[in-house]
């Protein structure tokens, strides 16, 4: 099997395992304590059953969606996933430049081996940067206004990692690689982490003082910080736990949606992040509420597949599976999924 005869996601995950180092992979597909969560983010899905209709012309389906005025053709999202150099050997340029060719939007990481306006540059189409707060905030300050320079489209702030999670799978590996030079660290010393465990609600006021950006908060499961979020000016929320990579929660980010999604009340776009591994999974996250999905082990297993061509897999099969699911399904365009299509 090659990335070209790929027929799913998971197709790619085995070429990926035949391609990575044991320790490359097992970061990849890693996470806390005994996996419980990333499995959860998997199966979890399944609690949710698609009520198909019948009849509608299908003929024509929109899959396009906006996110702060700008049009994207899908409202599957490159996950901020780091340290790319692990997978490919041109680290995150690959990904920048497949999620262009497909007209998606990505999202980059704090931890990337490649520089932000680099990343920015071979992607060419405003991408967002994920920011992980360090605990000094004159280089906090640096990576705001180096994405601003590189025309980033928003700041995503993670928020669920005030200290690394219980990843015995692979901690040496990624410790070893932090440690080692990022393209947007450069300066950081070993007393100023990109982990801060005093962070509290007081940085996002700091942060929306410091950029005109429209700022979403990642990381959100409840609905108590999403009421939090809002009342702190956050312009969005992603729903995710880390890849499962955090806490051992025994709870998926699919089953936090709907209530974050309630709390939002429709003022700010909620996304997902978690287990999307199929077009019916990013059918269901529409459904419950959210604007965009977001995937990162998916796109992942591309790359270490086979670069940019496997990426540009990943990303065409999702999406010709969601195409094909609202199809049988009965919705033309991805603001008609609602809750109705779901019991």
């Amino acid at each position: 099997m090659n990335v070209e005869s790929a027929l799913n996601i998971m197709d790619l995950k085995n070429l990926a395992q035949q391609n990575l180092p044991p320790e490359a992979y097992q970061y990849l597909v890693g996470g806390a304590d005994d996996l419980r969560t990333v499995s959860r983010n998997r199966t979890a899905f399944s609690k949710y059953s698609i009520r198909p209709r019948r009849l509608v012309d299908v003929s024509r389906i929109d899959t396009t969606v906006e996110l702060f005025g700008t049009t994207w053709n899908s409202p599957i999202v490159i996950a901020p996933l780091g340290l790319q150099g692990l997978f490919h050997a041109q680290r995150e340029i690959p990904t920048a430049k497949a999620a262009a060719n497909k007209g998606h939007l990505m999202i980059a990481s704090t931890i990337s081996h490649e520089p932000f306006h680099r990343i920015a540059e071979a992607n060419g189409q405003h991408p967002w940067l994920q920011l992980y707060p360090t605990t000094d905030r004159s280089i906090t300050e640096r990576l705001i206004r180096d994405a601003e320079k590189a025309g980033a489209g928003a700041i995503a702030l993670t928020v669920d990692v005030p200290v690394p999670g219980n990843r015995e799978s692979h901690t040496e590996v990624f410790l070893g690689s932090v440690n080692e030079s990022l393209g947007n660290l450069q300066g950081l010393s070993d007393s100023h982490t990109f982990f801060d465990p005093s962070l509290d609600w007081d940085f996002v006021t700091w942060l929306k003082n410091k950029t005109p950006l429209n700022v979403l908060i990642k990381g959100i499961m409840t609905e108590e910080d999403t009421l939090l979020a809002l009342k702190h000016q956050a312009n969005g929320v992603i729903v995710s736990n880390h890849g499962g990579r955090q806490l051992e929660s025994d709870l998926s980010t699919i089953e936090c949606l709907e209530e974050v999604v309630s709390a939002s009340e429709g003022t700010i776009p909620v996304l997902l992040d978690g287990g999307v591994r199929r077009g019916t999974d990013v059918f269901k996250a529409l459904a419950l509420g959210a604007r965009a999905v977001c995937i990162g082990r998916a796109f992942c297993y591309g790359l270490a597949a086979g670069g940019q061509a496997g990426v540009e897999k990943a990303l065409a099969i999702l999406q010709s599976e969601l195409i094909r699911d609202m199809q049988i399904a009965g919705a033309v365009g991805c603001k008609h999924i609602t809750r109705d299509y779901l019991t």
